[in-house]
């Protein structure tokens, strides 16, 4: 990664009460959100892990309650990597889901020492062809009035966004009340909509040699056959697992199985 300025990134900390030797001797779980979400959009899952695990949470840049500017994975990687080393959580092991999982890869490949393990939701380490760069322009059109409440930001986005699913993740991006408005960078998100839907130059010869899992939900597009000797060639201790019954919000279609599966993933490793 180059050089760049330091960013520290919004972190929600949990873990057990009563942490034990072990348990501390453990690296701490970073659960990374993908395009549009935020931190404490995985708190089930936070929870859950942080019964017997220190986890951290990351608001990724542009995102939740973390600073704005312009995206590149490179430069993503170095806000998380600044972050984590700001509380003392290196090496960690990873767990991204779309945008948020080619943030971990890009970390893990570029700094392996500092990943323990990775896990991967439904993204490949490849440019996929499904962005959301019009979902991006379709809540830049958006016109805020003097006060919004929750019921009237539903009704506001609805012409714009009409999935139902997509909007509730929207709703939890504006500032209700007076002078309502996007709480994310969306600007920087829609002018950097390139980079989040591309994958990184990655020097030839670059791996990351730790133990990795890919999870792909059963009827999502965007873990493929073809994608299979790049994972290998990047990750070449990589496992893949299929939700079946979900698409690529997996972890919010079939929540039950894609925990289990971390959970039984970062207790081995």
């Amino acid at each position: 990664m180059k050089d760049h300025a330091i960013v520290l990134l919004n972190v929600i900390a949990r873990g057990p009460e009563d942490v034990s030797d072990a348990a501390s001797a453990r690296p701490p779980i970073v659960l990374l959100h993908g395009l549009f979400g935020r931190a404490r959009n995985l708190g089930f899952f936070q929870r859950r892990l942080a019964r017997t695990r220190r986890t951290l949470a990351i608001d990724l840049r542009n995102h939740g309650d973390s600073p704005h500017g312009p995206m590149d994975y490179n430069t993503m990687a170095g806000d998380l990597l600044d972050t984590l080393a700001h509380h003392a959580a290196l090496p960690a092991t990873l767990v991204g889901h779309s945008m948020g999982g080619k943030v971990a890869m890009t970390l893990a490949l570029t700094r392996p020492g500092m990943v323990h393990s990775l896990v991967v939701a439904d993204i490949p380490p490849a440019r996929t062809g499904h962005g959301q760069f019009s979902l991006g322009e379709q809540m830049l059109r958006v016109r805020f009035p003097h006060y919004l409440n929750r019921a009237e930001a539903d009704a506001l986005l609805l012409p714009e966004i009409p999935n139902a699913d997509v909007r509730a993740l929207m709703l939890q991006n504006i500032r209700l009340g007076e002078n309502p408005g996007w709480v994310i960078g969306l600007k920087d998100i829609v002018g950097s909509m390139t980079n989040i839907e591309s994958w990184p130059y990655i020097p030839e010869g670059y791996t990351y040699p730790g133990p990795t899992l890919f999870l792909a939900g059963g009827n999502s597009p965007y873990i493929r056959r073809e994608h299979y000797g790049v994972m290998r060639r990047l990750f070449p201790n990589y496992h893949l697992e299929l939700i079946e019954h979900a698409g690529h919000w997996l972890h919010v279609e079939n929540p039950t199985r894609f925990a289990a599966l971390v959970e039984d993933f970062t207790n081995r490793y």
